[in-house]
Formats: structure tokens, sequence, C-alpha cells
């Protein structure tokens, strides 16, 4: 039996639960504003309040790998524990893994995250392009099976990114833009919503690119970073209604309290659906 595209699946998760994704990002300053310890224990106790929190009611939850590789083998095990726990209670699993390679490289890469045999197989993983979009084949193709997505750095809200991103390619287009082409090729005739999605920062103002790529279009840096959802239209214009706004810290930091952490989510998500609609 064919799966159910990712694209298809985000599009109902939003529209239910409303266009919000929130990061699991354990820094050492988050678990020491819970009052945890910088260690296994923290991260553990950490990342179940936060699944047990918001699981079974916004559309995407999304940890950052990093955070939770520096404690080596012990802090992946607590990754695939909450990978499994959170999409077991109804949430989109973004991992939060920036991956970028050729070859067999990529397509280990592809296997570690997109491929339903793996322990964190998950509904999407973030992808660098910028060792050019073909690099991306194995991961798109192994999305495409499982019914996963990928989300491809386009325009990212760091400041150092423009240098690579707003380059000019030999035909005039910016990197930026090639990279957007190039996922809307790969959406094209999707419907509701094509898999392969792009980072697009939600700190930009005016994005200046097309951003038509009939696929969701992460939107991180709402709430820590200045971004707020009343920015969201002139960033993404015509293409607002497929923006999945990302927040990490503005909900995190209402922890280790669940009734926080769920007002903290729900407000953010209604904030996000007011600005899309314009009331």
């Amino acid at each position: 039996m064919t799966p159910e595209p990712f694209g298809a699946r985000l599009r109902r998760a939003m529209d239910t639960r409303g266009p919000l994704c929130v990061g699991i990002d354990p820094h050492a300053s988050l678990l020491t504003s819970w009052g945890l310890d910088d260690d296994i224990a923290g991260l553990e106790r950490f990342t179940r309040t936060v699944v047990e929190a918001l699981a079974d009611r916004v559309a995407v939850l999304k940890p950052q790998s990093a955070f939770f590789e520096r404690f080596g083998s012990r802090g992946v095990a607590v990754l695939e524990k909450a990978v499994e726990e959170a999409r077991a209670a109804g949430a989109l699993v973004l991992m939060d893994a920036k991956r970028g390679d050729i070859g067999s490289t990529m397509g280990a890469y592809a296997a570690t995250y997109l491929d339903k045999d793996s322990p964190l197989f998950s509904d999407a993983v973030t992808l660098s392009p910028y060792l050019g979009f073909g690099s991306l084949r194995p991961a798109l193709d192994a999305a495409a099976v499982s019914g996963a997505g990928v989300f491809v750095l386009a325009l990212t809200s760091n400041p150092e990114g423009a240098e690579v991103q707003r380059a000019t390619a030999a035909d005039g287009r910016s990197l930026a833009q090639l990279m957007l082409d190039h996922m809307a090729a790969e959406n094209a005739g999707a419907l509701p919503l094509g898999s392969v999605g792009a980072v697009v920062g939600a700190t930009l103002g005016d994005a200046g690119v097309n951003l038509a790529i009939n696929g969701p279009l992460l939107a991180p840096g709402i709430g820590a970073q200045g971004a707020t959802p009343a920015d969201l239209p002139a960033v993404f214009g015509d293409a607002v209604g497929n923006v999945v706004p990302s927040v990490s810290r503005g909900v995190l930091l209402h922890g280790p309290d669940v009734s926080g952490l769920r007002e903290a989510a729900e407000r953010f998500a209604d904030e996000v659906r007011g600005a899309v609609s314009g009331s």
C-alpha cells in the first residue's frame, strides 16, 4: 500500500491542530532554567515533559538532533524514544538535523531518518542543499517511498547565510531562488500540498524570492529570535497559508509546568491563525 504523502498529512495536521511547530531544543541554559542538571537525567526529564505536554495537540514537534547527540549514545537513545512517543501521540516529527552530503553518505543519512525500519524514522528531516540540489536525491527518493517529507534550507534567519543564499547563480537567479525552483519542480501536481518544504526565516522582512513552491514553508525565528506571527504576511505574501511557524524558547521557557507549555503553544497557534487569516 502506498503511504499517504507527508504534505497531505501536514496539511491535515495544520488544519486541525493549528499551524505551529514547536522545537525541542534542550540547551544547557534551558535545562538550568527548568531546575535540571545538564546531564542525561536532565535531558530525559526535559524531553519527556515537552512530549507529554504538546505531542497530542501541536501539529509538529521539531527535536534539534545536536542537543541530543552531545550526550553521545545515551542522548541519541533519548531522542529515539521521544520520536516514537511523539508520533504515537499524533504529532508529526520533524528532525532538525540539517544533513547534506553526496552519494552513499547522503543515502546513509536518508536511511537514518527516512526509512521506516530506522529507530530515528521521522515524518520529515531538514536538509542542506548547498552541495547542489541534486545531492539530495537519495533523501528525496527515500522520503517518497516512506511517505515522509524534507525541509530544504533556502533563506535562513542567520545573517551569515546571505553570503551564500543571496549569491547569484550563472543564470542570474539567487542561489536561494534556484533552490526554491528545484523544490517547486519536485512538488509539481501534488495535492493538497507537496512534501518538499523550504526553510525560510521569519525574521527576513521581505524575503525577496518567489515562495510559490506548492509545499510547506518552515519559518524559524518566531519568539526569542525577534519575529512575531504578525510578521508572517509581510515575509511570505500569498504563500502565508502554507507557512509552518517554528517557535522553541518562546514556548519552552514556560516549562517545566505542563500547563504553562500548553498555554504558550496555544497562544502562539492562535496568533498565527489570526495573522494568516487577517483577522
